[in-house]
């Protein structure tokens, strides 16, 4: 059995490499698959005949320097929050609105996105109709809105 091991070392690698890769979907935390790849180099080495310790080498070293390397990157590319990504309401912070009643703290109407919403001013100003203003938050149906200091860009 052992020499049937040593000989097919490339086997235990490649099932060494997909145990790591259903971890790391269960977990999803970049060490298994860091490690997986490390495997791979393993199954590298075996298939080009390199010798065990070799191959328990390169797999540490590879493991090694994708942890240090890689993940820090990795992590920092999933982690990021483009405004791109943001949905629903979220996306709306931050957008131009335009008044399209007098709006105070009380009651208006804006249009925000090319939706008409329920707006109400964040602080105690009034704004009329044809100013810009920008959505500070959403609550409900209703948009906060501060008045805009420079008109949008109508690009």
């Amino acid at each position: 059995m052992y020499e049937w091991l040593v000989a097919n070392a490339w086997v235990v690698w490649l099932a060494l490499f997909l145990l790591l890769a259903i971890i790391e979907m269960i977990s999803l935390d970049l060490y298994f698959i860091m490690l997986g790849v490390g495997a791979l180099g393993g199954v590298t080495v075996a298939l080009f005949g390199g010798e065990f310790w070799v191959q328990v080498v390169v797999f540490s070293v590879t493991a090694m320097l994708m942890i240090m390397l890689v993940r820090p990157i990795a992590l920092r590319h999933l982690r990021k929050d483009p405004e791109a990504l943001r949905t629903n309401m979220d996306r709306l912070i931050g957008e131009d609105a335009l008044v399209l009643e007098p709006t105070s703290r009380m009651n208006g109407r804006a249009k925000i996105g090319g939706e008409t919403w329920s707006a109400r001013t964040e602080d105690e100003t009034s704004m009329q109709p044809g100013t810009y203003g920008s959505v500070v938050r959403i609550d409900g149906a209703t948009a906060y809105i501060t008045l805009r200091t420079h008109l949008p860009d109508l690009d």
